[in-house]
């Protein structure tokens, strides 16, 4: 069973990596210019030589969905990575402390646990109105108080285990011992996590860019290029259809390679 899991994150970790490796080298890999406008192509279906058609300004779909992938995927990722380093910092640092400083930190997250996540980020992008920063900046602020309950639940279950006393009897020092024996404990759970929310993550920038409150024109991120083609679903299907497949593809690895992860982790 072990093996089956461990295939299945190879697996879906090659497809990942080559989402990333597209994203990363989409300079060099896009047949077009994705922000050269031509309004002779302009709204062209897909064929040999636009794969995925053009849309209202003639350009490129594919071209598009190359260079947006770079903004989504990458975005996603640096709200993932925020949001964990935080959440898992204020939370060890909560279940270790615990008293005074336990108290705050889990009122603080419980004020942002309290409005639902989505409604958080749209009003608080709103405010910011700084398009792309506004919209990871809002996303990290809303995601950051799970990790930080996870982080501090596991750090409140190890800190009075034996090998903990032993290893003050031993004369660790604090940052020895989260180092050594708080973080080693805490990676499972927390990478499990972070994994299942990458396709969230995106999923939710897609959706502040929808709305108008993430990435600005022309940026090529495919949640502002579905809002852009919107208007034209009957006459233009594929101008929405491209960046929303790519979207469904991307977070479909991402919480495959993720269910994978936490199966694996599960069995230990």
């Amino acid at each position: 069973m072990k093996k089956e899991q461990k295939r299945k994150i190879l697996f879906y970790g090659i497809l990942a990596g080559a989402l990333l490796l597209f994203a990363a080298c989409a300079a060099h890999l896009a047949p077009y210019d994705p922000y050269e406008q031509n309004l002779e192509l302009s709204l062209l279906p897909p064929s040999a030589a636009h794969w995925m058609g053009t849309d209202r300004y003639g350009r490129d779909l594919f071209s598009r969905i190359l260079s947006g992938a770079r903004v989504s995927i990458f975005s996603a990722l640096l709200v993932v990575a925020a949001s964990a380093l935080i959440g898992t910092l204020a939370g060890i640092f909560s279940g270790w402390l615990e008293g005074k400083t336990d108290t705050v930190l889990m009122q603080i997250s419980d004020i942002f646990l309290a409005f639902p996540g989505m409604v958080f980020a749209i009003a608080f992008s709103g405010v910011l109105q700084s398009g792309m920063t506004g919209a990871v900046v809002s996303l990290i602020l809303v995601s950051w108080p799970k990790y930080a309950r996870l982080a501090r639940n596991r750090v409140l279950a190890l800190k009075h285990m034996p090998f903990i006393a032993a290893a003050r009897l031993t004369g660790n020092g604090t940052w020895k011992m989260i180092r050594r024996h708080i973080l080693p404990n805490l990676a499972g759970q927390t990478i499990v996590t972070a994994v299942l929310d990458i396709g969230t993550m995106m999923l939710e920038i897609a959706g502040l860019s929808f709305l108008g409150l993430g990435a600005e024109a022309p940026s090529a991120e495919w949640g502002a290029m579905m809002s852009n083609g919107r208007s034209m679903l009957q006459t233009a299907p594929w101008v929405i259809l491209a960046p929303g497949l790519a979207i469904f593809l991307t977070v479909l690895v991402c919480n495959l390679l993720g269910e994978a992860v936490r199966k694996t982790v599960d069995q230990g």
